[in-house]
Formats: C-alpha cells, structure tokens, sequence
C-alpha cells in the first residue's frame, strides 16, 4: 500500500488495535475510534512512540446517534482519510427468548447502522477520487446462522452482504471493498471462561487474524475467511447461490405450491 490515512473504529483493543499497529508499522496515518477515551489516548501514545505516524483519537459509542454523527462528520469532511476500517461491533446476547429488547436494539445500531452510515459518509469522497478502501469485519456466524444465537449472525450477515454489494458498485470506480470473514478469535468480545470450553483448535490468536485479513487485502480478495483452507471450497458456495438465481424470480410459482 502507498501512505494512507485509516479511520479505524473499535481501535482500543482486540482486532482494532491490532489493525492500528499494522497499519501504523506499514507507514500509514491513523485516527482511532472507541468509547474509552483513555485507552485510546494510551495507544495512540505508543503508537506514536513507536513508528512516528500521526494518530488522532475520537471517543465516541457508535451506537448513539449523536456520536455516530460526529464521526460520519469526520469521514464525509476530511479530505485525508483515504481508508475505513469497520471494526466496532458487539456480541454477548442470550437466547431470543430471554433476549432484552435494549441490548439487541443497540446491537443493531452498532453492528448494522453504524458500519452502513459510517461507509455511506466515506464512499462518495472514494468513489470520485477512485481510490481508497472499506474494510468490514463481519464474522462466519454469518455463514452459519443456524449454529448460534439469532441476532447477533444476522447482524454479521447483513454485514458480508452489505459489502458484497459495495464491492459490485464501489470496486468499480477503483475502491478497494474487503470483507474479513473471522471464525473465533481471542479478543476481550470472548471471556477467558467462555474460550476454557472452546477446543483451543478453534481459536485463532487476535495478531493471526489481522495479519490474514491483511494478506488477504494484499491479494486484493473482496472476502478474506482467515481460517479456511482452500477459498475453494468458499467459491463452490458462491456458486451455488449464483445457480439459483435463474429460478428465484418467476411468474408462476413453482409447481409443488399449485
């Protein structure tokens, strides 16, 4: 990559720093986005210390729309961000059932309203310059809905397609669209008691995760799954899906239904 300027959300810890530290090592300016202040603060410190880039923090929960706004602001306004790393998210909900209400409502805002109106703000300064990137982490849950809670994996869900679809007509015009596609990964979203009863097979190191996702962004794939072995088997997915196309839209219902 050529020198760039990365508005990374979720920045103070787990995936998000992480991508900070990557990106400042490789030379790019950064301004990172999170509720806690004084993590932020601490990390753009050492960041700076470290490989002298600038980095400029905003506080903010992007799941109030005061906040969201300001940061919206941020990315519509500033000429030099030329990058977008979609990062916040939460987790954590119980079955639907005993679900509250409030809890999912902000999961939605933070997972889904924020990532769409955060991009929204970027794309158009993108699209005209024909240049930059969005990068969306979602998660494989959106893969497999039906192995975990309802709305947490819909949320990720919306997110792979959201950015299939930016891919479509942003890649385009020349902006770089990328969804990273992560299975579990060691981060502060999980609690040390939660990964104890995950086989350790399952969960990928944080700094693992970022380096794949990164690598895949190098070789230029709209859809990074770090941990699968052959993109391959991905592909036959797609392809599958695409088969259906043909016969999704009709004038007469199928058959069985008459």
């Amino acid at each position: 990559m050529t020198k760039q300027s990365f508005l990374i959300t979720g920045a103070s810890d787990g995936i998000g720093a992480v991508y900070a530290d990557r990106l400042a090592r490789r030379g790019h300016d950064l301004i990172l986005v999170a509720r806690r202040a004084d993590k932020l603060a601490a990390l753009a410190d050492q960041l700076r210390s470290d490989t002298g880039v600038s980095v400029d923090i905003i506080a903010a929960d992007l799941a109030k729309p005061d906040d969201l706004a300001r940061v919206e602001a941020r990315l519509r306004t500033d000429e030099t961000i030329t990058g977008l790393i979609n990062n916040a998210g939460i987790a954590g909900e119980t079955s639907f059932v005993e679900a509250d209400p409030a809890f999912l409502g902000g999961m939605i805002d933070l997972n889904i309203v924020a990532v769409t109106r955060l991009s929204a703000a970027i794309a158009p300064r993108l699209a005209a310059k024909g240049a930059g990137a969005i990068v969306n982490i979602t998660s494989v849950t959106a893969l497999m809905p039906d192995s975990f809670t309802a709305v947490y994996p819909a949320s990720k869900a919306y997110v792979l397609a959201f950015t299939e679809a930016l891919q479509v007509e942003l890649g385009a015009k020349g902006v770089r669209i990328q969804a990273v596609v992560p299975g579990i990964t060691r981060t502060p979203i999980w609690d040390e008691a939660q990964l104890a009863n995950i086989p350790a097979e399952m969960v990928m190191d944080v700094n693992d995760m970022v380096d794949a996702a990164l690598a895949g962004f190098d070789q230029g794939e709209t859809v990074t799954i770090p941990a699968l072995p052959d993109m391959a088997d991905y592909d036959v997915y797609i392809a599958a899906r695409s088969a259906l196309r043909p016969n999704l839209s009709l004038a007469r219902p199928a058959p069985r239904y008459l």
